[in-house]
């Protein structure tokens, strides 16, 4: 019978927690997303996930490479061709991390209003608790906010 420590990523000397800073990185959640539709080129990765610069994409396909959550495939061709594709342990993110893709996209306008409100209000107005995301709405700050009154 073999040893299995009890990881928890709440515990500051748990390795889990480098884990769950490269999953929770953007760059990796949206190539993620990408690589979970087959293998794709790097040209073709740079074009689908706009605003990566070329080196991010080489660094963060480097390190999710390197824990074992993507392959590198090189072809013997001239011009080389290098694809990449989700391991098996990367194909397990795919449904995670799609699922918050899609929840940002779901509620992306109801965030937009809670920043919009939370910005109205001087941050020395502001309260820990209440309904309003611990914010203190005061009469006439409400109808800015949502055209209530």
């Amino acid at each position: 019978m073999t040893y299995e420590p009890d990881w928890n990523v709440l515990t500051s000397t748990c390795p889990s927690r480098t884990s769950l800073a490269r999953i929770a990185n953007k760059w990796t959640a949206m190539i993620v997303i990408v690589l979970g539709r087959g293998r794709t080129r790097f040209r073709d990765l740079k074009s689908a996930v706009e605003g990566i610069s070329g080196k991010v994409l080489t660094e963060t396909l480097r390190d999710l490479e390197r824990d074992g959550l993507v392959n590198r495939i090189v072809f013997a061709e001239v011009p080389p061709r290098v694809e990449y594709e989700l391991t098996d342990l990367g194909q397990t993110l795919h449904a995670p991390l799609s699922a918050i893709g899609q929840w940002a996209e779901a509620h992306i306008v109801e965030v937009l209003v809670a920043r919009e409100r939370y910005d109205l209000v001087p941050s020395e107005t502001r309260v820990s608790g209440g309904s309003h995301g611990g914010i203190e709405v005061r009469p006439g700050q409400r109808d800015a906010v949502d055209g209530t009154g």
